[in-house]
């Protein structure tokens, strides 16, 4: 309730600011904006497609929540090297309806030409379009793969981050490193959906190197991840402990708060008229946890005919193994194996993509978009499954207008 309160409250001071900016504006303001205007539906009424996090995604009948979403962002320049920034964002995510979300909130010290230190509520880019992902037009994809940003769940910090840039002749280098505290939910998709809470402390570093049309980003980050009101795994630990497996309920759970890092490397060539874009992460546990550990990828390919660029991609996650070992005396049938064990293995799915984006206006883009998703282990990312699961393809169609203003 806090949380949608402050929201609440930077948005109508904003729209506030942006009422009265023939007033207020000396030239230290800035707001500016984007947004996403989607529809999309799937093939199925089996399963839902949904991106990570959210709480309701598509079917066979044609819905806007999926991409849409609207942020806005204002900026003070309070002096020569301070200033403010604040950002929230209208989308939805663990709830089946819209709501708000303060993303950014931070001060921003330039210390010199190279460095500066942003304290607040900051975005750590531990992914290659991490610090922009949200941002449709930004992208040329409708959405990020999944496969590659279901992985982690942290898409803020409270806490500070330090930059550091600098040019060595062509070649530009920049590394942030960040120290935070990241909140938020967790939407888990058995039993009709549950909404848990997390907090998590975490640290990370990046290293960003951009050559003329390259750009190459390597980051690694580390989370202590706890949750305590995860009911489908309280419900499962407790029984482990009445049956006399304590350790592997202690294992299996987060009340306690478990390690888990995230590493990722991706590259970018936008040279000519050709578009790549590739990356690739790890999640692996740094202690026992139920959260198995997986190896994520894709890669996408464009060509651009003037305003027009069509583009494939392929993207995958696949079960890099668990963190637990069950006891040698633990059962592996029956209902309380078979639940411990499936639970240990990792999701697994990959897709097809081909899209087309136009830019046939200033700062707006109209994108239409396929995938062909392909469910392996456990149904893959989609959501409200069948008992039984579900390993049929689904294809997914979508359009979308992206704009900033």
């Amino acid at each position: 309730m806090k949380k949608q309160v402050l929201a609440a409250a930077v948005f109508a001071a904003t729209a506030a600011l942006q009422a009265q900016a023939g007033t207020l504006d000396d030239g230290n303001l800035s707001i500016s904006g984007f947004g996403t205007l989607g529809v999309a539906k799937s093939n199925t009424d089996q399963a839902q497609f949904a991106r990570y996090n959210q709480a309701e995604g598509v079917a066979d009948k044609a819905k806007i929540g999926l991409d849409s979403n609207l942020g806005l962002q204002a900026t003070y320049k309070l002096n020569d090297w301070l200033s403010g920034t604040a950002q929230i964002l209208t989308r939805k995510n663990t709830s089946p309806s819209f709501t708000t979300d303060l993303t950014w909130a931070f001060l921003k010290a330039r210390v010199n030409d190279e460095v500066s230190v942003r304290v607040g509520r900051v975005v750590p880019a531990i992914f290659l379009i991490s610090d922009y992902q949200n941002v449709g037009y930004a992208n040329t994809m409708m959405r990020p793969p999944i496969e590659m940003y279901g992985q982690a769940p942290i898409e803020n910090v409270d806490g500070a981050d330090v930059n550091f840039q600098r040019a060595f002749g062509d070649f530009n280098f920049t590394t942030q490193a960040f120290a935070g505290v990241s909140r938020g939910k967790l939407f888990i998709p058995t039993a009709g959906g549950v909404v848990a809470t997390y907090r998590a402390p975490a640290v990370g570093i990046s290293f960003t190197g951009e050559y003329g049309p390259f750009l190459v980003r390597v980051g690694h980050a580390q989370a202590d991840l706890k949750s305590n009101d995860l009911t489908p795994i309280n419900s499962l630990t407790a029984t482990l402990t009445k049956v006399g497996f304590g350790q592997l309920a202690n294992d299996i759970g987060l009340t306690d708060g478990k390690k888990i890092a995230f590493t990722s490397l991706g590259a970018t060539m936008d040279w000519n008229s050709i578009l790549v874009q590739t990356e690739y992460a790890q999640r692996r546990a740094k202690e026992a946890v139920y959260i198995p550990d997986t190896n994520a990828w894709y890669v996408l390919a464009g060509y651009r005919v003037g305003k027009v660029l069509p583009y494939y991609a392929h993207a995958a996650y696949t079960d890099a193994g668990s963190s637990v070992t069950p006891p040698a005396t633990f059962p592996k049938t029956g209902p309380l194996g078979s639940t411990v064990y499936g639970l240990l293995k990792s999701a697994e799915q990959s897709s097809d993509l081909i899209g087309v984006r136009w830019d046939f206006a200033k700062s707006i883009a109209l994108k239409v978009q396929v995938d062909r998703v392909k469910p392996k282990t456990k149904s893959g990312s989609l959501i409200y499954v069948p008992a039984t699961g579900i390993t049929n393809n689904v294809t997914v169609v979508g359009a979308a207008l992206d704009f900033v203003f």
